[in-house]
């Protein structure tokens, strides 16, 4: 650990938030990945808090409410003003979707009693692809700017895995409407097809959140997991890819870390948990890293490895909603 060098903070857009380079995802503290108790998860908020780290990100859907619960366990007690807490409304649990006014208006007053807080900084509609958009931009994005109004959320964002849906959603809303997209599993070592959608997000004046650098596990040092949708092509490039690093002593997940923090026009990247505070500094260059010409050679090896299944990515959502930029589908 390197105590005496902070964690650097980025503008969120135009929301005059700071967050810092790391953000802690809460998928985890649902159990969505593995097991953990509601007391370990809850010191694991508190970790990061005390690591640096000051924005937290969770939704209901991460083990139907069990991370917002565990999440607002964790903050309790930390100073309010030094948080930024970002939560979620539309998605509820694997195959249940409701982005009406009246649900989405229900969930954040049922957000704040479980975060235990009185208002949360970045309300954002979750995996919007499962929805209508029109839906989306005439009906839940207005019931949100109202409770923006009434002081109980302070910034709106939009999330989800196909690309195509940031465009659709922001060249038909009131400039301001927006402040944040939401994106995973397109900026990491495997898929940089988010770096194409940046000056357009730019002009747009929203903050872009990278979520999933590791691709939900695909860069892994023990490989992806077995439900991953991910095409097998990519998992396998993948596997070959840990292994090649396994065997120059470099941890693929470190590296994936590193390059996906060095880009500034991401405000802050969402990773679940572990003491990872090194891997970013060093991936700054704000801290010396004494195996740089081992990880430059193993990332070289990594490129090559995943070039030939670079932007493949996966169904999800209504069919009308995937793809765009570049995306690329293999058949399994």
């Amino acid at each position: 650990m390197s105590p005496t060098v902070a964690i650097p903070k980025r503008k969120l857009g135009k929301t005059g938030l700071e967050v810092t380079v790391l953000g802690m995802g809460g998928a985890p503290l649902g159990g969505l990945f593995q097991d953990l108790t509601d007391e370990q998860g809850a010191e694991a908020v508190k970790e990061a808090f005390k690591q640096g780290i000051n924005f937290f990100d969770t939704s209901p859907y991460y083990g139907v409410t069990r991370s917002e619960i565990v999440m607002g366990h964790g903050l309790k007690g930390l100073p309010r003003d030094q948080v930024i807490l970002a939560t979620k409304v539309g998605r509820y649990d694997k195959a249940k979707f409701d982005f009406s006014a009246a649900t989405v208006t229900q969930s954040v007053h049922d957000s704040l009693r479980r975060l235990q807080v009185d208002y949360i900084d970045l309300i954002q509609t979750h995996d919007i692809e499962f929805g209508d958009l029109d839906q989306v931009v005439n009906e839940t994005l207005p019931a949100l700017v109202k409770l923006r109004e009434q002081g109980l959320v302070r910034f709106i964002g939009i999330t989800g895995l196909p690309l195509k849906i940031f465009p659709y959603i922001l060249d038909r809303v009131p400039a301001g409407t927006v402040d944040t997209v939401l994106s995973y599993c397109h900026y990491s070592l495997n898929d940089q097809t988010l770096a194409d959608m940046i000056p357009y997000l730019k002009e747009k004046n929203v903050g872009i959140i990278n979520a999933s650098a590791l691709s939900m596990g695909l860069l892994t040092d023990q490989g992806p997991y077995d439900w991953h949708p991910a095409p097998q092509k990519l998992k396998e490039a993948c596997r070959k890819a840990a292994k090649a690093c396994g065997e120059q002593g470099v941890s693929l997940r470190r590296l994936a870390l590193q390059e996906a923090v060095k880009n500034s026009d991401m405000s802050t990247q969402l990773v679940g948990m572990g003491s990872i505070q090194e891997t970013v500094l060093e991936g700054l260059g704000l801290v010396e890293n004494k195996t740089a010409t081992q990880d430059a050679a193993a990332l070289k090896e990594v490129q090559s490895i995943l070039k030939p299944t670079h932007g493949v990515t996966w169904p999800s959502g209504k069919p009308e909603n995937e793809g765009g930029y570049g995306a690329i589908f293999l058949d399994n």
